[in-house]
């Protein structure tokens, strides 16, 4: 160089490039190359070495190439050349951290990003892949699910960006393969295999993957979705199935068996639809029965079905004793059908008001008896009876309900702290009932004799 021999000066450079490309200080030398070129106002030829050299050293020795080609670009380049430059930065950045830290996904997530906005197909399917082999270390669905993101983002973009369907295909099936269905499963990745399917036309391979589905890791998604897709095309006896197999799958679950019954009611099978409210409410445990009872209470007094009706809330009343199916018995009762035509109107409302009035007094009587503690329900349940004879006009008795009403008390109770000490009192509204207060002077003389005896103790202890 000193001499004027650059072309001589070069190809030792080149020499050397080639020879040392590889050495473990070869960063040093192809700074030193590209910064030669600058010198010799050769501005391609050294951007060439810089992207040579980018290409050939490993990112984890390649900061300072990095550093020297930015600065490079900015003096030298035009907009696109600093892009391409801030581009390669960041992906040197993002090699470094996937580099280190493999299974954060949130930075193959980034690097994935990058790729995109470039738009080399080729580099983001390389990245998409070198992500995805990354599996979690473990079968538990904490560790999966962000990876799993990275096979949805992948199959997207084969389909949206790409446009290619054979390979978003193929992504679907792999990550349907590699996930360990036993263990854990994701509905959403079965669901989207199946969009895609439809997307593309291909009924028969949707119903199979969701098929699949159900056979290898059932979920309420997947059989909500396939019956969906079915009664859309009208399969009726396929939505049949399925809910079989729902039901089969998940017997408490009462959501299944009232889709079901509603199947059959929209079809006009009034027969099929109460059976199968009948095989729901005979189930031993169901997740919410209340909601089960109420539909099929509602189904048969839409169908103008009384006598089962009444039927119906006797037998909720015989299993779980509540005020609310207490009330609704009455209130069925008093306004149930015709008993019979020959019968005179006056005569059926007579009966009517009876029917009801029974209905009330056993419910009364289990809360007096047997569920004493449940005082503001009985409260609640004469109110609702009050109500129902002031509705019956002159064949009410409002009077048979005022004499069991109680009597409300305000009281106050102590409140007890963490470490069990009484410090607050608070108030509650307590209610006195007329059957209370007839025991009331027998429990007050008790009460006194067993303060009179225990005093006696005491003073016999200090003796």
């Amino acid at each position: 160089m000193k001499r004027g021999e650059v072309e001589r000066a070069r190809r030792v450079y080149e020499r050397a490039a080639d020879l040392l490309a590889d050495d473990e200080h070869a960063e040093v030398l192809f700074v030193a190359f590209a910064e030669f070129e600058e010198r010799c106002r050769e501005v391609e030829r050294a951007r060439a070495v810089y992207k040579y050299a980018l290409d050939r050293v490993p990112k984890g020795q390649a900061e300072e190439l990095y550093r020297k080609f930015l600065a490079f670009e900015k003096q030298f380049g035009d907009r696109e050349g600093i892009e391409d430059a801030i581009v390669g930065k960041r992906r040197f950045q993002y090699e470094d951290e996937v580099r280190k830290t493999p299974l954060n996904y949130d930075s193959w997530f980034d690097y994935i990003r990058l790729e995109e906005s470039v738009g080399n197909k080729d580099r983001i399917r390389e990245v998409y892949e070198r992500a995805i082999a990354n599996i979690p270390p473990a079968e538990e669905k904490r560790y999966w699910q962000r990876y799993i993101y990275l096979w949805i983002n992948y199959a997207l973009y084969e389909e949206l960006d790409a446009k290619d369907m054979e390979r978003t295909r193929e992504v679907y099936s792999e990550c349907l393969k590699l996930i360990p269905h036993k263990k854990l499963t994701f509905s959403k990745m079965w669901l989207m295999a199946t969009q895609f399917e439809i997307r593309q036309k291909n009924l028969k391979a949707a119903r199979r993957i969701l098929g699949n589905a159900i056979g290898m890791a059932p979920k309420g998604k997947i059989f909500k979705r396939y019956i969906e897709i079915e009664l859309y095309l009208g399969n009726f006896e396929r939505c049949r199935t399925l809910y079989e197999k729902y039901i089969e799958w998940s017997p408490a679950n009462c959501y299944a068996w009232m889709k079901y019954a509603e199947l059959e009611k929209s079809l006009g099978e009034t027969d099929r639809a109460r059976s199968i409210y009948e095989l729901a409410i005979a189930q031993s445990a169901l997740d919410t029965p209340e909601v089960l009872w109420k539909e099929y209470l509602q189904f048969e007094i839409d169908k103008n079905e009384f006598h089962r009706t009444c039927e119906l809330y006797e037998r909720l009343l015989d299993r779980t004793k509540d005020l609310k199916a207490s009330v609704g018995l009455g209130g069925e009762d008093s306004q149930s059908e015709e008993i019979k035509n020959e019968v005179s109107y006056q005569q059926q409302q007579i009966e009517q008001v009876r029917r009801c009035r029974a209905v009330f007094e056993r419910a009364f009587e289990y809360f007096r008896t047997s569920a004493p503690e449940l005082k503001e329900e009985r409260a609640m349940l004469l109110e609702e009876w009050l109500n129902k004879e002031v509705s019956f006009g002159h064949l009410g008795d409002v009077t048979l309900v005022q004499k069991k009403a109680p009597r409300k008390v305000k009281r106050k109770r102590p409140v007890p702290s963490e470490d069990g000490s009484t410090t607050a009192y608070e108030e509650y509204m307590d209610y006195i009932f007329p059957d209370e207060v007839a025991l009331a002077p027998n429990l007050k003389i008790l009460e006194a004799a067993y303060k009179w005896k225990k005093q006696k103790t005491d003073d016999t202890d200090d003796d």
